[in-house]
């Protein structure tokens, strides 16, 4: 059950539309388009679908409590069902309109879906499955790389003529899941403490965990509703100002932000021509590339089966360190394979290894890592601030990427690699392992952390040293103004 088919169907075959939007300018207008205006389209035909996640990422706090998890996950299908239509008949009615707003409707989807299902999955999961099934998302959006690069290949889909099809294809999934979303209960959480059925949420927990005696998780779900008593759903403003909460907004900040500015979306474009210069004949291409799709659902299981094993921390840690020293990697090729024939190599097993280190843990482990860090109450706001700077990343990288290549060169990755080394230390400092643990336990853990924090930032003041100054906690200070005379 997962929404991120529709996320990633449109990766591999924007790049056939230009010459039907060259096409369709000259019958409308009877001449083509300019390259300036042609690249213009194009680009926003790529980047409408990352403005449209930032749009649908918004409403998300509002949806899931008018419609519950479920109900939100069986409405937003209904927009792929119209994305498909537009795009499916974009060619026949010749419109590249069709294809743009198709897209950016599609984006609206995933970017409630990619807030929502992790959400979800985190809700009625058992505390010991919790990371298996909140990585079950980036499992499906491996999977549905992999499935667009086989579609693309030329034995399939992968002509000119085939391209709209390419694009509707996406409700497929979408109409499987409209309808078996149906059978599924509400999320237990969501129907006990917001919603008060303790009938309807024992139903739920029965179904989900497929026992009768669930007394024990209903105890767990009424302890949070009455930490929760006093205090209703926060909106994204008041959760922002909540000092209680702070650390765990600026954890969320920087792992989304993290997730996109790793440079994953740069290489995901960028591989073919990667794989062109290091020698791979063109004909070759499309299949070396569904290889690396293969890795990439292999990384993704290694990661989904060992999760609650190693926990969260390593498999983000270790993720985010792979990839920077593969983004480095990248950089050092590049500059070295025109006098070492062979560095041509060490680019693409460069490429291998930030796709497979990304979908090992950097790919799933911040949607869940959102869902575990916050109570009921500040969940939703939580989702709404880490799914739009995800997406606003998303769209940030994309749009800079080309200028940032242009003007930096090879040494452009080295920011990538900046980027997930410190993230990496930051999750190795800040962030508690919440392996095993409840959403209150985790609360709490956070909330001790937030004390000391606090205590430390009173209790140590720069002062005055033999003219100089110098950071020493209190007690420092007192004995050195004891031993004066």
């Amino acid at each position: 059950m997962d929404n991120s088919p529709p996320f990633v169907f449109h990766r591999k075959i924007t790049g056939h539309i230009k010459s039907f939007y060259n096409a369709t300018w000259y019958h409308r207008y009877g001449r083509g388009l300019a390259q300036g205006p042609l690249t213009l389209m194009y680009s926003l035909t790529v980047s409408v679908f990352a403005l449209g996640g930032l749009v649908g990422s918004f409403p998300v706090g509002i949806l899931v409590t008018l419609y519950g998890r479920n109900g939100t996950l069986v409405r937003s299908n209904l927009l792929v069902l119209l994305a498909g239509i537009l795009m499916g008949l974009s060619r026949y009615l010749e419109s590249p309109e069709m294809v743009i707003f198709g897209r950016f409707i599609t984006g609206v989807h995933s970017g409630i879906c990619l807030s929502v299902v992790p959400m979800y999955l985190g809700e009625i999961a058992p505390k010991n499955l919790r990371g298996f099934l909140g990585l079950v998302p980036s499992i499906f959006i491996c999977l549905g790389v992999f499935s667009a690069q086989v579609l693309g290949l030329p034995e399939l889909l992968g002509e000119d003529s085939y391209w709209p099809l390419s694009l509707s294809v996406v409700v497929v999934p979408s109409f499987v899941q409209l309808l078996l979303l149906n059978w599924f209960p509400e999320s237990p959480r969501y129907l006990l403490i917001e919603k008060n059925d303790v009938h309807g949420a024992t139903d739920a927990l029965r179904w989900f965990l497929g026992k009768y005696d669930v007394q024990d998780v209903i105890e767990e779900m009424q302890e949070e509703k009455r930490s929760l008593a006093s205090v209703e759903t926060v909106s994204v403003w008041q959760l922002l100002l909540d000092r209680s909460v702070r650390w765990q907004v600026v954890s969320v900040v920087v792992i989304n932000v993290g997730m996109q500015l790793s440079g994953i979306d740069a290489i995901w474009f960028y591989t073919n021509a990667i794989f062109e210069n290091a020698g791979i004949p063109d004909p070759e291409i499309p299949y070396t590339t569904v290889g690396t799709g293969a890795i990439e659902v292999i990384a993704g299981l290694i990661g989904c089966f060992t999760i609650e094993k190693l926990g969260r921390r390593p498999l983000i840690i270790v993720g985010f360190c792979f990839m920077g020293i593969c983004s480095s990697g990248i950089t050092l090729s590049l500059l070295l394979q025109g006098t070492v024939t062979w560095m041509r190599y060490v680019s693409v097993a460069c490429v291998i290894g930030i796709i497979a280190g990304f979908c090992m843990g950097p790919a799933g482990v911040p949607f869940l890592m959102t869902a575990e860090l916050f109570k009921q109450s500040h969940r939703p706001p939580a989702y709404i601030v880490g799914g739009s700077l995800n997406w606003l990343s998303n769209f940030t990288v994309g749009f800079v990427f080309p200028f940032l290549q242009m003007s930096a060169g090879a040494f452009c990755y080295l920011v990538f690699s900046g980027v997930c080394l410190l993230v990496a230390l930051y999750v190795y400092f800040i962030i508690p392992e919440t392996k095993n643990k409840t959403f209150m336990e985790i609360s709490q853990i956070f909330a001790s952390r937030h004390t000391f924090l606090s205590h430390l930032t009173d209790s140590v003041k720069m002062i005055k040293f033999n003219g100089y100054g110098a950071l020493e906690n209190s007690s420092l200070e007192l004995s050195g103004s004891e031993s004066n005379p």
